[in-house]
């Protein structure tokens, strides 16, 4: 099947597929794309289960400016020929906190530079930058990843002076992150409670 097939092929599922209540509530609180079929993930991931991954087509599907298409391409993105260069690209149009954590879920955590991007996204300026770093995060010590005490420190001093930002969904991922990290043993769990005690905002 050609890429403008295919595109023309995943569309029409979309479609079909279409539940406006949800992307009426989404429009409510906030949530803004240009294009929003309102589809709920579990169909997406059975729409993406339909073709095979694809560099081309999902790069074709993330210029698109519609959610479930962003959704899609970070399912059927192959990890080997995503590049980090291509990471950062697509994170700099990323419209939503909700592809960030798809995007992160679904496939940056398993790139083989995870942990080195979370470190230089999380000191990066921009919020979305910062939020993906963040989210990566959490992902990395759910595997159980464990820092060394240089990376720590390093994490938990970056973490510090984020945990109060303006931006609910990047505060809330570094609460995440704190959270995940203080899983990991008595040691962890009393740095990251020393750094969550710092919170100035009820969410």
């Amino acid at each position: 099947m050609e890429l403008k097939e295919e595109l023309r092929k995943i569309k029409q599922e979309l479609r079909l597929s279409m539940n406006g209540v949800a992307s009426a509530f989404m429009r409510e609180n906030g949530i803004n794309y240009k294009l929003n079929f309102g589809v709920e993930l579990p169909r997406l991931n059975d729409i993406a289960k339909e073709f095979e991954p694809s560099h081309e087509l999902a790069q074709a599907l993330w210029k698109e400016n519609i959610r479930e298409c962003k959704i899609l391409a970070g399912l059927l993105q192959p990890i080997e020929t995503f590049y980090p260069e291509i990471a950062e690209i697509w994170i700099e149009s990323m419209p939503t906190a909700e592809i960030a954590q798809l995007t992160v879920m679904n496939l940056i955590q398993k790139t083989p530079y995870a942990s080195e991007k979370a470190f230089q996204w999380v000191a990066r300026e921009e919020e979305m930058f910062q939020l993906c770093g963040y989210l990566l995060f959490a992902r990395l010590f759910m595997k159980g990843n464990i820092l060394n005490q240089r990376a720590e420190e390093e994490f938990l001093d970056q973490a510090a002076s984020t945990l109060n930002c303006q931006n609910l969904s990047l505060r809330r991922a570094v609460i995440s992150a704190l959270q995940k990290f203080g899983e990991q043993n008595e040691d962890s769990e009393t740095k990251a409670e020393n750094v969550l005690k710092t919170l100035k905002t009820e969410l």
